[in-house]
């Protein structure tokens, strides 16, 4: 990963849950000072837990020199947390309300060139940015969970944003080692979030119509397309998929096939049976395993896929 090389060195997290405290612990690998807010009681203790925690992942992914776990300063008051620093990540409550009253708090006391980027995982910045003085500065910068592992960033300007906000947020996150994507047109869920839930629609739709259990459902995306995905996209694989004749050669041959099939894609009714089914059937697919220790068996392999990639 790259050490930050933007102007960029002074960071506040406003919120420090889970998506907050990463991007946290993430910001104090890169070298950044950084300053976190969040009303929760406890929640500088839960902070610090989650950064040891990180720790030692960051580290073996390539943390900066010096980088110091615990240069991170806690302030209560998101308003006076913003005091100084060079750009804002918000990871406040999935709820408009919230995050709308506190981006224009944030607004209303920072430089007019300071971007306030959302970790909103869906919703449309140009409606969070409403009641703002200078909505031009707000973006969305959506991690993929967890955020101090998982490369992606979504970048989103929206009708609102400047493109020299949106320019500012994508230098930063790709200084700081992440892989920053820009979405182009506001939608709500953004780009990838969309994907995952069109693919789940047919995997419950799969479920709901007794063609496969839960764990089978998984297991044709795990064993199978989710391996190759991990390397490259779908247009890149079916590109593959064509051979010598690449994407021209697959559209040319399977196209037909693959529109017959979209025309079958099914819309499930998430009735309350077939929610058990779901629950039921994840419970034993994975065999007793807590919650936590699933966390930690994907972020252990999540580690050592990143280096494989980096190697490759």
């Amino acid at each position: 990963m790259a050490a930050n090389s933007t102007p960029i060195h002074r960071v506040a997290c406003i919120g420090a849950g889970t998506i907050g405290a990463s991007w946290a612990a993430y910001f104090l690998s890169r070298g950044l000072q950084v300053v976190v807010s969040d009303p929760a009681p406890g929640a500088p203790d839960k902070l610090r837990g989650m950064i040891e925690r990180a720790w030692p992942a960051l580290q073996h992914l390539g943390a900066v020199p010096g980088a110091d776990p615990t240069a991170w300063r806690f302030e209560a008051n998101p308003v006076l947390a913003v005091e100084g620093v060079e750009f804002v990540q918000e990871s406040a409550p999935e709820r408009y309300d919230v995050k709308k009253a506190l981006l224009s708090r944030l607004d209303a006391v920072l430089p007019p060139e300071v971007v306030i980027a959302s970790s909103s995982s869906g919703m449309l910045i140009s409606r969070l940015a409403q009641g703002c003085r200078h909505p031009e500065r707000c973006v969305i910068g959506h991690p993929f969970n967890p955020p101090h592992l998982v490369p992606l960033v979504e970048v989103v300007g929206g009708t609102t944003a400047s493109r020299a906000s949106v320019d500012t947020a994508l230098a930063f996150y790709r200084a700081i080692g992440k892989h920053p994507i820009e979405i182009r047109k506001e939608v709500p869920g953004h780009l990838a979030n969309r994907l995952q839930a069109a693919l789940w629609r047919e995997a419950v739709y799969m479920v709901a119509e007794g063609v496969a259990s839960v764990a089978d459902v998984d297991a044709a995306i795990s064993e199978g397309p989710g391996l190759r995905w991990a390397l490259m996209g779908p247009h890149a694989t079916f590109h593959l998929a064509g051979g010598e004749g690449g994407m021209a050669h697959f559209l040319h041959h399977f196209l037909p096939a693959m529109q017959s099939w979209w025309t079958e894609l099914g819309t499930p009714t998430m009735t309350p049976s077939l929610q058990t089914a779901l629950v039921e059937g994840v419970r034993e697919e994975v065999g007793g395993c807590s919650v936590a220790e699933l966390a930690a068996r994907r972020d252990a392999f999540l580690l050592e896929l990143l280096e494989l990639r980096r190697r490759s």
